[in-house]
């Protein structure tokens, strides 16, 4: 039978707060989903180019009377003395690119390419962010309330969903911005048309954010958390902002950012068939449809279309990097 061994009583009983003091270790601070979160995002160095990316184009938009007046020339300003009589075309081998015009000008009548773009910016990212915010309400809320209450309800809107997805989205945004005279509702000019884009593409694709919605609050609705919360007496509509929209957030943010690029090339489409904005206000659909007349100049179609493909893959790239944050199975 061995004895057993010496060891100090100091030693034994040493509270655990003594030893971390003893090896001068920092006190462990807990962190929230959302500062999990953000260090994931700021890792995905991809995602943090599509980011930075999306916050220049913002800027572009914001400031593009500033940045106009410092490197281009006024976008509507015709300049017919810098593109050739005879072929139309812009005068220079590089399609009237100097100092003075970035990009650029533009066949027959000589307008800045540079300028257009980036006033085109504001039209493009304008009406896809407010129709993707209109697509986000009404996907969100009815969403959130088919899930709930279940039942008739439920049935009621899923078959509502259902009529939408099935719906020719582009032969009806093709005929209503046909028919919608100049002047209606109180409005006229583009007002008119960018409120009518923003109408048709955030109405009619909120059933692909409302089945996310649905079948997230169909598994939110059987948890504790929301078991607790009818124990206490909770009502619905309290349950419903309280409890389960802030668990919703994650979704909704990735559904979003993912939707915008979409939107964006709804909006250049409509644009290009010359059902969207109408000239001479500048979009990138409406360059791209000018441009498709002038396919011996590369530079006409380069420049708007090179706009969007950037803007859309940077959205779809943040959107990527969001969704793999905000993953709870990920890794801290």
């Amino acid at each position: 039978m061995t004895a057993p061994l010496d060891v100090p009583e100091s030693a034994s009983q040493a509270a655990p707060e003594a030893v971390v003091a003893g090896s001068d270790a920092k006190a462990i601070e807990g962190r929230s989903l959302g500062q999990i979160a953000w260090r994931r995002l700021r890792r995905d160095r991809v995602a943090m180019a599509g980011a930075i990316v999306i916050i220049f184009l913002m800027l572009v938009a914001i400031f593009a009377p500033l940045l106009v007046s410092w490197f281009g020339h006024d976008p509507l300003e015709y300049h017919e003395e810098l593109t050739d009589i005879g072929t139309q075309a812009p005068i220079g081998p590089w399609g009237g690119i100097t100092s003075e015009f970035l990009f650029g000008v533009e066949p027959v009548n000589g307008r800045d390419i540079f300028s257009r773009v980036v006033y085109g910016a504001r039209i493009s990212l304008l009406i896809a962010f407010l129709a993707t915010l209109l697509s986000v309400v009404i996907g969100t809320t009815l969403g959130v309330i088919a899930g709930y209450f279940g039942g008739w309800v439920d049935t009621l809107i899923g078959r509502a969903m259902d009529v939408f997805l099935a719906f020719p989205l582009l032969v009806f945004a093709l005929a209503l911005a046909g028919v919608v005279p100049d002047q209606a509702f109180g409005l006229s000019g583009d007002t008119l048309r960018v409120t009518l884009l923003i109408f048709i593409i955030g109405f009619f694709n909120w059933p692909y954010l409302g089945r996310i919605i649905r079948g997230q609050t169909l598994s939110l609705r059987e948890r504790e958390f929301v078991d607790a919360a009818k124990s206490l007496g909770a009502r619905g509509p309290y349950i419903i902002f309280r409890e389960l929209l802030p668990n919703l957030i994650a979704p909704i943010l990735i559904y979003a950012t993912l939707l915008i690029p979409s939107n964006i090339l709804f909006e250049a489409a409509l644009s290009f068939l010359g059902v969207g904005v109408r000239p001479p206000t500048p979009t990138w659909g409406g360059m791209l449809s000018d441009a498709a007349r002038f396919y011996t100049i590369p530079h006409f179609m380069i420049f708007p279309g090179l706009a969007i493909f950037i803007t859309v893959l940077a959205f779809n790239l943040f959107g990527d990097g969001l969704r793999d944050a905000l993953d709870p199975r990920g890794n801290r």
